[in-house]
């Protein structure tokens, strides 16, 4: 199963390389290998032990200790000088026992010459925890309680995906043998003050340029759409609020989702990332509990929220309820959130000071319901944003849960929505079991999804040369926002610390990280304090970070759709952006022709050798590289409504996508 937000397991911090050096810290024993001079580096895991000097063996940690790893102090120009040993496997402490672990990894550094070397091996080794909670790996760190690499799986050998048996969701607090360990964090609470709660994210030069996306609505009898706020009727105080939000006029998937909403008409909406998605469908549900007079209410020990949304990843969902609490500002609808890697106490204090939209991820709603805070006999909105990531074989298990609780009214007796920037054929087939028969399918945008604000430039680049090209592009684009993305948890924290090193500040985000450090991540990025973010695919998904603007692809994604939803952090709201990703021929062939199809689908230039490739892949009879004319399109057989018929004036032809939510 795929994990990639919740339970965090092996804990590590990277901040931003100050006074000379690069920390990774959570808490617990320090454990440091040392470079040359007062420039230090250290790893503090989680009560852990990496041996305790540069060639110590060091005490517990997995499967052996530090042996020569991160040992040399540095030749005399100051130049890392790797060792061969690694982790070597054998006796540990008391953390965890190993038929192999580290051997040779990490053994980078820098040779007489000065070059560096790319990892010459991987988490070796079946090890295997000794310790209390831990799960069972296939490599490298396995650590159970409380020595080394806490949690169900640590640093694993091969496909980095953690899968504990205590829960998926970050619970922390869930029973069985295999539970985590209790979870204490509060997170701090969100900004009271006006001026905060209503801060900005200033739209781009482009933004007009939305009036020209295609718009295509499939389905029968689907309601006309609007053209200004005004149209929608909103009340007094969410009329102001989206005022005060600095919300001017409706992007196209605003247009036509706020009147089929408001229709009380299910919806399936696939529009481009960054395009206004998540009031979409707030307003219309707002409006709709506001006009009826709904109101939290403290005193009752089971909540019945009349909304609940529904997203994929703790920092998405968390700026759902933001904007949400924003639309909600001084009214009596009350916005919550519940997800993972917080204290399951805090969140049902939350909960039970009253709940009418109920924002959260699947681990945790399941779990908040399944203590009877939470009844579902009051539901009338049920809103699945990253749809597609939802139903996937991750997710899909707890959504079927999810709409099969005590209490939970039948499709034909709620209204299901679904959002995203992509909706492959068999996710639709799912979804369809989630919607009345009757649901309109909007599409918004035009191939693939990929936003022609994003200007995307693919780079022939073999696996040993990335780290020099990712420090030469990052060298150009000085203090600007840059996302890096990679494919595993363990390659994140690693580039990090190599930027780090190379006096860029660096920090990271993924899904092994504890909940703080993920937040502190996310803050140090916003604010500039660390203009570089490394991060896996938790933060692929509807992250809104305003001046992001460069995107690299360290490692490119398997699946065309995942690559949409990177790219999609830069070049939101009108603004522009650039997205680099580099491309290895030995590994990225099977992307080609999807990759032909989404550059030319944005106006971008496509590489003679990329369309080489594409032609040359296997299995390319036929091959299209301009595709279709909408990113998804619906698979239902029937007629299809288009919107340059029936539309406003204002949304007659065009294209664009992209992803922050």
């Amino acid at each position: 199963m795929d994990d990639w937000e919740e339970e965090p397991v092996a804990t590590s911090t990277i901040t931003s390389f100050g006074d000379g050096g690069s920390s990774w810290n959570s808490g617990g024993q320090k454990s440091s290998f040392s470079r040359n001079d007062n420039e230090k580096s250290s790893w503090n895991s989680g009560g852990g032990a990496f041996g305790g000097r540069g060639g110590s063996r060091g005490r517990g940690g997995g499967g052996g200790g530090f042996n020569r790893s991160f040992s040399s102090g540095g030749d005399e120009n100051g130049n890392d000088e790797g060792g061969r040993g690694g982790f070597r496997g054998g006796r540990g402490g008391r953390g965890s026992r190993g038929g192999g672990g580290f051997r040779d990894s990490f053994n980078s550094g820098n040779d007489q010459n000065g070059n560096d070397h790319e990892f010459n091996s991987d988490f070796g080794g079946r090890g295997r925890g000794r310790g209390g909670r831990g799960g069972r790996g296939r490599g490298g760190f396995q650590d159970g309680g409380g020595d080394g690499f806490r949690g169900s799986g640590g640093f694993m050998g091969k496909d980095e995906e953690v899968v504990g048996k205590g829960g998926r969701d970050g619970e922390n607090g869930g029973d069985g043998e295999n539970a985590g360990p209790k979870v204490i964090y509060v997170p701090p609470p969100p900004p009271e003050e006006e001026d905060a709660v209503f801060s900005k994210f200033q739209t781009g030069i482009n933004f007009d340029k939305y009036d020209d996306i295609l718009v295509d609505v499939s389905g029968s009898n689907p309601p006309p759409a609007i053209v200004t706020f005004a149209e929608a009727n909103l009340c007094e105080s969410l009329s102001r609020n989206v005022s005060k939000s600095g919300y001017v006029k409706p992007t196209p998937v605003q247009k036509y989702g706020i009147p089929i909403i408001t229709a009380g008409r299910d919806l399936m909406a696939c529009a481009q990332t960054g395009s206004g998605k998540t009031a979409a469908f707030l307003l219309p549900i707002l409006q709709k509990l506001m006009s009826d007079g709904v109101a939290a209410s403290k005193f009752s020990e089971q909540q019945e929220p009349e909304a609940i949304i529904v997203a994929p990843t703790r920092e998405l969902i968390n700026q759902i309820y933001l904007e949400a609490r924003k639309f909600a500002f001084g009214t009596c609808v009350r916005p919550v959130v519940v997800y993972g890697g917080i204290s399951t106490g805090h969140t049902i204090r939350e909960v039970l000071k009253g709940c009418n939209v109920l924002c959260g991820t699947p681990g945790r709603l399941l779990d908040i319901i399944g203590r009877g805070k939470v009844g579902l006999t009051k539901l009338r909105y049920l809103v699945l944003d990253e749809a597609d990531r939802m139903l996937d074989m991750g997710f899909e298990p707890d959504m079927r849960k999810l709409v099969g609780s005590p209490g939970m009214p039948p499709k034909e007796e709620r209204q299901t929505l679904m959002f995203s920037a992509t909706y492959p054929e068999e996710i639709q087939r799912l979804a369809a079991d989630f919607l009345k028969v009757d649901y309109l399918f909007l599409a918004v945008g035009v191939v693939g999804g990929a936003c022609s604000d994003v200007e995307q430039l693919i780079l022939e680049v073999n696996q040993f040369s990335k780290r020099d090209q990712l420090l030469e592009i990052l060298k150009t684009t000085g203090n600007e926002r840059t996302m890096v993305f990679v494919e595993t948890k363990r390659k994140a924290d690693f580039i990090a610390t190599f930027l780090c090193q190379e006096k860029l500040p660096t920090t990271s985000i993924h899904g092994d990280r504890e909940q703080r450090e993920r937040e502190q991540a996310l803050c140090d990025f916003r604010t500039g304090k660390c203009p570089v973010l490394v991060a896996t695919s938790v933060a692929a998904r509807g992250l809104d970070i305003e001046h992001v603007q460069h995107v690299v692809n360290f490692d490119l994604p398997s699946s065309v759709d995942e690559y949409v939803h990177r790219i999609g952090r830069t070049g939101r709201c009108g603004n522009t952006g650039r997205a680099v990703s580099f491309f290895d021929a030995e590994a990225d062939t099977n992307i080609a022709r999807s990759l032909v199809k989404v550059l030319s689908g944005a106006q971008q230039p496509v590489p003679d050798w990329l369309e080489k490739v594409a032609f040359g892949a296997h299995g390319t009879t036929g091959f299209n590289p301009r595709g279709n004319v909408f990113a998804s399109t619906d698979t239902r057989k029937g007629g299809s409504f288009s919107a340059d018929h029936a539309a406003p004036p204002a949304t007659s032809a065009g294209g664009d996508e992209d992803d922050w939510e």
